[in-house]
């Protein structure tokens, strides 16, 4: 069973304990951390956790971004999903619980950042594909080696496309072949490589400038990349001149943005 502990100012620190993830809420963010070693092999029982966790942290208002990433003592950022719960028969239970992981993170009001330091393979990679924002080191590999296995990644075979184009993806999937993270920022599946030394810093100086921003400005910004997705360009720009007009443009947070503007000030977020 979770059980939640808040420390003795509400909102600042919240601390959940699972069985195969981790998550603790600092200063509006939540961590969540893939924590089954060594290779982070996923579960059923796992994603079933994380999709609750992730779920949970939507109506949050504590909250203004979420970073995924694996524990330390593990080899991998995910080595994919687990051979047991990928057999015929469990295959309905395993897809289920994949699919509510991520309809969770593309629901989710907050922006993710994901952290990559090892290899993301198989439904790892498709794990790591869904964050708005993938920050790597040289070590991080991305790869869809279903094919070898007689099957292919159904979620990979969606996204990836939108990513990193169609000829780029069908080589992925078709070949097995990894990614390297160089390669990955080239085709703009990873935000920003940097050295292992400097991940931590350079992760939190990624999560200081967004925790700076309005919360709910950061979630119009995310609905709006996410809902015009696939649209054709006018229907796109009506639906994003919908939200700014009638969703934006009541805020606090919008009106003190343009006063500090004008009274050459820093904004004081209300986040409402």
């Amino acid at each position: 069973m979770d059980e939640t502990v808040r420390e003795a100012e509400p909102g600042i620190t919240t601390q959940t304990a699972y069985k195969y993830i981790q998550l603790n809420v600092v200063s509006g963010v939540a961590r969540l951390t893939l924590n089954r070693p060594p290779y982070n092999v996923l579960t059923i029982d796992m994603m079933e956790e994380m999709a609750r966790a992730i779920e949970g942290l939507h109506d949050d208002t504590d909250v203004r971004v979420i970073l995924m990433k694996a524990s330390l003592e593990c080899k991998a950022f995910s080595a994919g999903i687990a051979l047991e719960d990928s057999r015929p028969d469990r295959a309905f239970q395993m897809l289920d619980a994949f699919q509510n992981v991520f309809r969770n993170i593309l629901e989710i009001s907050k922006p993710v950042v994901t952290v990559v330091n090892g290899q993301a393979i198989g439904g790892g990679c498709e794990l790591a594909a869904l964050g708005d924002l993938i920050i790597a080191t040289p070590k991080a590999r991305f790869m869809q080696p279903e094919i070898k296995l007689g099957v292919f990644p159904p979620l990979a075979a969606i996204i990836l496309p939108l990513i990193i184009g169609h000829k780029r993806a069908l080589e992925m999937i078709l070949t097995g072949d990894p990614l390297g993270a160089e390669e990955a920022q080239r085709l703009g599946l990873v935000n920003r490589v940097v050295p292992e030394a400097s991940l931590d810093e350079e992760v939190e100086k990624i999560l200081a400038k967004i925790t700076a921003q309005s919360a709910p400005v950061l979630e119009m910004a995310k609905k709006v990349l996410y809902d015009t997705i696939g649209l054709p360009l006018p229907e796109a720009i009506k639906r994003s001149s919908n939200i700014y007009l009638n969703q934006l443009m009541y805020l606090d947070d919008a009106k003190e943005g343009l006063r500090a503007q004008v009274e050459k000030r820093k904004p004081v977020w209300k986040n409402k």
